[in-house]
């Protein structure tokens, strides 16, 4: 946003999220009339995230913006809500979903989950040399451009995030060099079209029984895993305390603190010993990434809580309160995406819907193939998409105790995100004709 909105204090602008959250989770609980006919329709976890979009597109709230300082001149800002929600909530909430995760359930899922990431990596990989071709048959001078200015050059930006995260995406932008002045215009499209596609993958949710019908999945691993986990909360069910609240909050953003030390140790470390992680043309460097590590930090301190006694927290609402962290996220997610922002470079959008496009029907037709529940296809999409700041989003909306499934899928994300944004670019170029 060029102009700064009508609210730049972040404590007005959390305010206005936990409005709206609180708004939707309010009307949804009304059961009758027409809320009841509403929300068959139009899932409450996607208006979580809708709403805020449609605050940040009015103007009244958003991420960035440019404002005039004392001298005169004109200063990037930005609102520091959403780096809260996904640096100390996000791993504070994996933590606390991951108390009551049984392991051996989540590895008796099977290969499925994998296969569907794979699927899912590959569509992107095909996906941008596929949406190039077909785009320039139409508009050559979209896909166009010389040297440095190469639209393939600002693409392999996209495939790095679109498969590991925002580290391959820097490592993609090192490796390429794409003019720094056109980059922005690729930051609009991974913005745009990712959020996008994760609004659609969150309306499939309400509807994934139905979905599952049609693709002949059998999700009865996925529902013998969830009936466990709650039969396992019931059993140990009781009325939380006020020492119950302390303690599991003390956990949570212990283990925060914990992984940001840990993450920015081993970032550091492998950065001062290790040559070949400070090489950003190296798929290596993604592992300097401090975000990454803290994810998986966290991720395994949860496990290995799971089989202590801390595990009985899930009776007095762990999983709860780690739902609570994800729904901020959610918000501070819809946040970040501006509606008007689609009409801004209809080209390079274009060529982002045709490669999501494609992203999508290849996941449809494995899943159709291998009777893979909808569970594994918006997973393992949003694993690549997404990241490990949506995905556990998107699996958590299915059932608390699987956010772990979307956790492990957006690490491994992480490790092949490089190697699969380089041959995507490869194929890219080669389409491009240059």
């Amino acid at each position: 946003m060029e102009n700064p909105p009508i609210f730049t204090n972040d404590t007005i602008v959390f305010g206005i999220l936990m409005l709206c959250l609180g708004l939707v989770f309010y009307t949804s609980s009304i059961k009758t009339g027409f809320w009841k006919s509403f929300y068959k329709i139009v899932p409450a976890l996607l208006l979580c995230y809708l709403l805020p979009a449609i605050f940040n597109s009015l103007g009244i709230i958003s991420p960035d913006w440019k404002e005039l300082n004392a001298d005169g001149e004109l200063v990037e800002k930005s609102s520091k809500v959403y780096y809260i929600a996904s640096r100390y909530l996000l791993p504070a909430s994996l933590v606390l979903m991951t108390l009551s995760i049984d392991l051996k359930g989540i590895f008796n899922l099977g290969p499925k989950a994998l296969i569907m990431f794979l699927t899912g990596t590959l569509g992107i990989i095909i996906g941008g040399p596929i949406a190039i071709l077909l785009i320039s048959a139409i508009s050559p001078e979209t896909v166009g451009g010389a040297d440095f200015d190469a639209v393939w050059r600002g693409l392999s930006t996209l495939a790095g995030s679109w498969i590991g995260g925002g580290a391959n995406q820097a490592a993609m932008l090192e490796i390429y060099q794409y003019n720094p002045d056109k980059y922005g215009g690729m930051v609009l499209v991974d913005i745009v079209v990712a959020n996008l596609w994760m609004a659609i993958l969150l309306i499939g949710i309400g509807k994934s029984n139905k979905i599952d019908r049609w693709l002949k999945a059998d999700n009865s691993a996925i529902e013998s895993l969830k009936q466990k986990v709650s039969n396992y909360a019931d059993s140990i069910t009781r009325n939380p305390t006020l020492t119950d609240y302390i303690i599991m909050l003390s956990i949570a953003f212990v283990t925060v603190g914990i992984a940001h030390w840990g993450a920015g140790g081993i970032s550091d470390f492998l950065s001062d010993n290790f040559e070949v992680f400070n090489d950003k043309s190296s798929a290596l460097s993604s592992f300097t990434s401090k975000f990454f590590w803290m994810i998986t930090i966290a991720t395994t301190i949860g496990i290995l809580l799971s089989y202590t006694k801390a595990k009985q927290y899930e009776g007095a609402g762990a999983s709860k309160i780690g739902s609570i962290f994800i729904y901020i996220l959610v918000a501070t997610i819809g946040m970040k995406m501006d509606l008007g922002m689609i009409l801004e470079n209809p080209g390079l959008i274009a060529i982002g819907l045709v490669w999501m496009t494609i992203h999508a029907v290849l996941l449809i037709g494995v899943a159709k193939l291998i009777k893979a529940p909808y569970f594994f296809l918006a997973v393992g999409s949003q694993a690549n998409v997404g990241g490990a700041a949506s995905a556990p989003v998107v699996a958590a909306a299915f059932h608390p105790s699987l956010a772990t499934v979307g956790v492990l899928l957006a690490v491994f994300g992480y490790v092949v995100g490089t190697y699969g944004a380089i041959l995507c670019t490869i194929l890219m170029q080669i389409a491009s004709g240059s």
